[in-house]
């Protein structure tokens, strides 16, 4: 009976170390990465942006949250900010990352796109350094018809810089960033590259939000998160993709209907393994092209976890999973 008992334990302990290694049990919401050198880093929704590392995009280490303390100027923005900051980006640019994130007060346009940067992501390298740069763009209620949070930033074959932003409200919009990628380009030309009609009288049926443009042959593709976010097991949300030749559009779908009006093809939705899933980022890492988001794990009872997807391409360019 010892025998049985102790071969019993050592079974639950091997599966709970494999559990707790497996690639994608890391909680996140609205995951971004990028590489330096040999190294994957991922930065997410959290407190002061939470950040991961991982050479195998397997097995992922924390690392320090980028900001310890929240910027100084969110207070002004979101008094009482409490430096949970959600849905960051980051490119690297002229040889210095560029992190973008979002301050928001919940249920409200009352909020802000900063960005920081750093010369490495390396938390042991000498020159790490967050430095924060301040807002970039910010909305307020009776003023702003769109919501200035989930930023996500793409240079053009011209090596222009374009903000793309956008949740509920009057949908995606896209702006061009100055070159040093920190303010708004003048004269402001403010491009809704992605709009949705509510079309039913139900709770998030109008919900369009998180927007990623990424290029690849020969396209600009704009993928947007629809419906609900963070509910756990009442989850709905989902991607959706459309694509265009110039990176301000027009943006249309597979069946030719514009983002604009409400178009947009699925590409992944909520199933037996996830109750939901969204806010996506995409990427080509050793020529491979993935797809990376969270999903509300069903087997979880919920639980917001990281999936990475490889991107496949149909005749047409169309991308699926």
């Amino acid at each position: 009976m010892l025998f049985f008992k102790t071969k019993f334990k050592l079974v639950i302990l091997l599966f709970l170390i494999v559990f707790e290694s497996n690639a994608q049990n890391i909680s996140v919401h609205d995951p971004v990465v990028i590489k330096e050198k040999d190294t994957y880093y991922l930065f997410c929704t959290g407190k002061g942006i939470k950040t991961y590392s991982s050479k195998d995009l397997k097995n992922w280490k924390s690392e320090p949250a980028v900001f310890k303390e929240k910027p100084v100027w969110t207070e002004s923005v979101v008094p009482n900010f409490e430096n949970h900051i959600w849905a960051p980006d980051i490119i690297f640019h002229n040889n210095v990352y560029y992190l973008y994130y979002s301050v928001s007060a919940f249920g409200k346009n009352t909020s802000a796109i900063g960005v920081t940067t750093n010369v490495t992501l390396n938390p042991e390298d000498k020159n790490y350094q967050w430095k924060d740069q301040g807002i970039v763009v910010e909305s307020s209620p009776n003023r702003d018809e769109w919501n200035a949070i989930d930023p996500n930033v793409i240079i053009d074959e011209n090596n222009t810089a374009w903000l793309s932003f956008g949740s509920f409200w009057d949908g995606i919009k896209l702006v061009k960033l100055n070159p040093d990628l920190k303010s708004i380009a003048k004269p402001q030309e403010w491009h809704t590259i992605a709009k949705r009609r509510n079309t039913v009288l139900s709770e998030g049926s109008s919900a369009i939000e998180a927007p990623f443009v990424f290029k690849k042959n020969g396209y600009y593709y704009l993928f947007t998160s629809w419906d609900l976010c963070c509910k756990g097991k009442e989850s709905t949300y989902k991607v959706a993709v459309g694509r265009s030749k110039d990176v301000i559009g027009p943006y249309k779908d597979k069946e030719g209907n514009l983002l604009s009006q409400g178009g947009g093809t699925i590409v992944v939705k909520g199933d037996e393994d996830y109750f939901g899933v969204g806010h996506n980022s995409a990427y080509t890492f050793d020529g491979v092209d993935y797809l990376f988001y969270h999903g509300y794990d069903a087997q979880q009872k919920g639980k917001p976890v990281l999936v990475i997807k490889e991107i496949k391409w149909d005749a047409d360019f169309w991308p699926s999973l």
